[in-house]
């Protein structure tokens, strides 16, 4: 943690640099998107549709390749966001290197990208940490997640000559000074291009953007920025950050990563909203009851609850994850695949959303079942040592949020979150409203269009057809596209290898702007700020159940139509 001394030097730091411009922009993707004919933007659309076909129809290293044609394309040079510079060096530093992050997501997708030839040449990889390391000791570190085939020996060789390591602090102008010597070793005087990776604790967040910004950006090239969540832990924490964070840097610098925005499903909801015909029409309060949104861990904090405990389940998952997938659901149709006319529907349908109350919420922690076979399953979060006494943390949230617009008055939106619970599971579940004038003596359940994040990338929809045979009974069942069976073979990239290519590429599209990350926040401040004020103590549930039954039923009150009778078996 910063001292008091360094944090007052990163605040006069921080006021210093405030009177200075922020620097060098890029060509602005936004004129080039008013400016250039709408044939080039539609030749761009065309070449990732022939990317889709292509993954569908052939091998996973004929895919890799035209990707890398893509991404080398000269046709392509007049697009932002589509390739990357071919001809100029790049380094890309990880700012706290010897953590779980980077050596269990960072480092393995690097690697995964440089194995594929993904990225640009040549490129250089700096660790950065407080820990005094050894490359050798890093690549020891990082090894177990790696995933090295052994025909890859020879290629994961060449990978860890092109890393290299700085111990230094996280606030001594010295240390900052010392690395930017290194990245110049490395461009020789040459135009390159600096990718900055903070895998750090939120409260060295501004010591070390501000030393990026007053010794570390390049001369030559772009700089850009990859921050993690949490952004903040309330609405005036993360205005803060991003206050000063637009002092250093301008926003198209800025990338503020999700994961989930780089899983398959989630990408594919554009596509299958606007790309297709069939839904649209019924994508609205006439045809929807309601729409449920989950996200489900069948494991607890397992020794590790300290760290969530800071935060819970809101912060951790409901407030970022789920909020950036109910904006997709849920928005208008933007202009075109531009970033930031994405980004300008998702902000402009979260402003629609009212803050959450307490009384449209339901908030659980799990205790152990003493019946269970697992030892884990028998401990509840209180068991965990590393968890307060007493704590009211929560670690699993129910909450109805509302929409007040054309499209979606009166649909109630159902964010679901939860740990230890009875499978693993993130989808997006649409509930269509039952048929009107019904001559089937209600046995007719409702239509439901699922979206399947994970496990198994999936999409299908539950209809009712009549049963096979003689007599005139009906059932429920699936129109089912499952990834694993359509695309056989197929290994989909990793969410942090999507995103982390994004960065090189200098598209923003799945990256969280400023006035996205506000209006979430605006949404779930005022009641994170009830809770803790009054003490709401938390439903408890056991582990390896489906969590309070209150959930359930708040669901049901707010139209959410739970059968139980049927379960889409994967193929």
């Amino acid at each position: 943690m910063l001292s008091r001394s360094s944090a007052g030097e990163a605040t006069r730091l921080s006021k210093e640099i405030s009177k200075k411009p922020a620097g060098t922009r890029s060509r602005s993707r936004d004129f080039f998107f008013r400016a250039v004919p709408v044939r080039l933007v539609c030749k761009t659309m065309n070449s990732v549709m022939k990317t889709m076909n292509t993954f569908s129809r052939t091998s996973t290293e004929e895919s890799l390749q035209y990707i890398r044609q893509s991404l080398k394309s000269e046709e392509m040079d007049h697009l932002e966001g589509t390739h990357f510079d071919r001809l100029i060096p790049h380094v890309f530093v990880t700012f706290g290197a010897s953590g779980d992050l980077a050596k269990k997501k960072i480092y393995p997708t690097l690697w995964w990208l440089f194995r594929d030839n993904l990225l640009p040449k040549p490129t250089t990889f700096v660790g950065y940490a407080r820990s005094k390391l050894t490359i050798q000791q890093l690549r020891e570190k990082c090894h177990p997640y790696m995933k090295v085939k052994s025909n890859e020996e020879e290629k994961y060789e060449e990978f860890w000559k092109l890393n290299h390591y700085i111990a230094g602090s996280y606030d001594q102008k010295k240390d900052f000074e010392q690395l930017n010597r290194k990245l110049e070793n490395f461009e020789e005087g040459n135009t390159a291009h600096r990718l900055f990776y903070l895998a750090l604790p939120p409260n060295v967040y501004e010591s070390v953007t501000t030393r990026i910004r007053l010794t570390c950006m390049g001369d030559k090239g772009w700089t850009r920025i990859i921050i993690e969540k949490p952004f903040g832990r309330d609405a005036a924490s993360s205005q803060k950050l991003s206050d000063h964070l637009a002092t250093l840097f301008s926003e198209d610098q800025i990338y503020r990563i999700d994961h989930y925005l780089g899983k398959e499903m989630v990408q594919n909801l554009m596509t299958l909203r606007f790309g297709n015909r069939v839904f649209n029409p019924t994508w609205n309060r006439d045809n929807v009851a309601s729409v449920q949104i989950t996200f489900k861990e069948p494991f607890g904090t397992q020794g590790r609850g300290g760290y969530f405990d800071e935060f819970g389940i809101i912060r951790d998952v409901m407030q970022n994850h789920l909020v950036q997938i109910l904006s997709l659901v849920a928005m208008e149709k933007p202009a075109s695949c531009h970033p930031d006319d994405i980004r300008d529907e998702k902000v402009k349908v979260l402003r629609c959303i009212k803050n959450v109350q307490l009384d449209q919420v339901v908030l659980g922690q799990y205790i152990g079942d003493p019946d269970a076979e697992d030892p884990e399953a028998r401990l509840g979060y209180l068991d965990d040592t590393t968890v307060p006494a007493g704590s009211n943390t929560p670690t699993f949230a129910f909450a109805v949020l509302k929409i007040n617009n054309e499209r979606w008055d009166g649909v109630p939106f159902i964010l679901r979150c939860g740990k230890a619970l009875n499978e693993r599971k993130a989808e997006v579940r649409v509930q269509y409203q039952d048929v009107p004038g019904d001559i089937f003596d209600g046995k007719a359940k409702r239509n439901e269009l699922v979206i399947r994040v994970q496990p198994g990338e999936a999409l299908y929809i539950k209809m009712m057809t009549k049963s096979p045979g003689i007599t005139f009974d009906m059932e429920e069942m699936e129109l089912d596209f499952t990834y694993g069976s359509r695309y056989k073979g197929l290994k989909l990239p990793d969410a942090y290898e999507r995103l982390i290519l994004d960065v090189f590429c200098g598209s923003q599209m799945h990256f969280v702007r400023n006035d996205e990350l506000h209006e979430a926040w605006r949404i779930f401040t005022p009641l994170l700020y009830q809770i803790e004020k009054e003490k709401i103590l938390p439903v408890p549930y056991k582990y390896g159940s489906r969590g309070p039954k209150e959930a359930d039923e708040m669901a049901k009150k707010h139209n959410f139509a739970y059968y139980g009778s049927y379960k889409w078996v994967k193929p």
